[in-house]
């Protein structure tokens, strides 16, 4: 893979470190398929990907793996074709299951450098955050990115910060209730924009709306966090 363009802005130092830097990402739908394809094109040398769904038709609107003919198969298995599609060298992992609150400590948190949360479950996505926050790996989370119509809302603070994010409140008020807390800083991406949804009468699942144009900037922003952050880290 030709990187010339991004050492050009990185220089050959951070680009080493960003090969050797290992990053776990939880959830690869609107968010997280954007953060792993953003961190595997700028140099990014070892991914794990977990995700327990297949590439739904409804996903196609914003899910980088989702296209017509890959509807049906499981998204991680996608995803980890496309990564290495684009860089043939880098070392990608394809779990096929889900966080579980129960069994969190298998996946081995301790062992990578960054962790990303791009869940949506409110009780695995609580119990990712406050192990991921004890854990060695800087922890990155996606607040909720539905309802949204206007990337540049896009916003950046640390998990007790957010402030207007539905999402990060839920959050919050449940740990402040079971007593869970966070034991290093969480950054978060989020945004204070909500859109009414646009449901139609009968419609019985209710889903959240949501677009590639915001879907995609919150996982863009969680990987220019993690490239920014091995700037800086040497």
């Amino acid at each position: 893979m030709n990187l010339e363009r991004a050492e050009l802005v990185l220089g050959d130092a951070v680009m080493k470190r960003l090969r050797a830097a290992r990053v776990i990402l939880f959830g690869v739908g609107g968010v997280g398929g954007w953060c792993a394809e953003a961190l595997v094109r700028s140099g990014l040398g070892n991914i794990t990907v977990v995700d327990p769904d297949i590439v739904a038709e409804h996903n196609v609107n914003r899910q980088v793996m989702a296209l017509s003919s890959t509807v049906g198969r499981p998204k991680v298995e996608v995803l980890r074709e496309r990564l290495l599609d684009i860089n043939p060298e880098a070392t990608v992992c394809a779990l096929q299951k889900a966080w579980d609150r129960d069994y969190g400590d298998t996946f081995g948190l301790d062992g990578y450098d960054y962790i990303v949360d791009a869940i949506d479950s409110l009780k695995d996505k609580i119990n990712l955050i406050a192990l991921g926050s004890r854990s060695s790996a800087r922890m990155f989370s996606s607040m909720g990115a539905a309802c949204k119509v206007d990337p540049t809302r896009v916003r950046i603070a640390e998990f007790w910060e957010v402030r207007g994010c539905p999402l990060g409140s839920a959050l919050r008020k449940k740990m402040r209730q079971t007593k869970v807390t966070t034991e290093h800083p969480v950054t978060c991406v989020y945004s204070d924009e909500l859109i009414p949804n646009k449901w139609k009468e009968g419609d019985e699942e209710r889903p959240n709306g949501s677009l590639v144009t915001v879907t995609a900037a919150f996982g863009l922003t969680i990987a220019s966090l993690i490239i920014q952050d091995v700037m800086n880290h040497e």
